[in-house]
């Protein structure tokens, strides 16, 4: 065993006894590790057990798994007092929204152009088109998705109608990386058996920062020796 590995299985140890995350490998003047981060020179695998804040962007090749989601911005109407958070709209489906308004001609009708890649990138339409300012009972769709647009019939001449139409990616990546919904707990997912994202779940508290890290670190070993 070298001394780097032999330095890798004494911090692995203090952290087996101690219970304290300590930093592991190496890290440019331009980033910073604090105590709560586990950075492995072999995997380049990183595990945050604080919050953690960025100023520039951020972009991901693969996929992002994560408990809940927002937007976070200054409050349009008192900026310099409140933050206005937004939720991500969620689904089971890979699902893309698209919607707008549109004006109908003389004759009640219209036809929706949407942009030159949807069908490329969608698939199973699905369609909600309301009047907007009075009503029309006998608007409906005439015409589903081709060459990237649809139409609406059945309106009044010249009136304004609310539509929305929502597709399911089927383009190459999310064919070749689909999102699996449901997946059982193990090793090798983000959470073991037993382990629990939010300790609601659990009778006791589980300890969920320190198990993921020492998980990660133990299963690092693999990689060092």
């Amino acid at each position: 065993m070298d001394s780097k590995h032999r330095y890798t299985f004494f911090v692995l140890t203090a952290v087996a006894l101690v219970g304290v995350p300590v930093v592991v490998g190496a890290y440019s003047q331009s980033t910073y590790y604090s105590q709560s981060t586990y950075y492995n020179e072999g995997s380049y695998s990183t595990v945050f057990t604080t919050n953690v804040t960025t100023d520039s962007n951020f972009t991901v090749s693969g996929a992002i798994s994560k408990g809940a989601g927002t937007f976070v911005i200054d409050h349009p109407l008192d900026p310099e007092n409140l933050l206005l958070y937004h939720s991500f709209v969620e689904s089971p489906d890979v699902k893309n929204i698209y919607d707008g308004i549109a004006r109908l001609d003389e004759n009640g009708e219209a036809s929706i152009v949407l942009p030159d890649y949807f069908e490329a990138l969608n698939k199973d339409f699905r369609y909600q088109v309301r009047p907007i300012g009075e009503p029309m009972p006998d608007l409906y769709i005439s015409a589903e998705v081709a060459d990237n647009k649809f139409s609406v019939t059945g309106g009044k001449p010249n009136g304004h109608v609310s539509w929305q139409v929502t597709g399911i990616r089927h383009d190459p990546f999310i064919l070749k990386y689909p999102i699996i919904n449901e997946v059982k707990k193990s090793k090798d997912t983000v959470l073991d058996r037993g382990e629990y994202m939010f300790d609601g779940y659990a009778d006791e508290p589980s300890g969920v920062g320190f198990k993921r890290f020492f998980r990660r670190v133990w299963y690092s070993l693999t990689d060092v020796f």
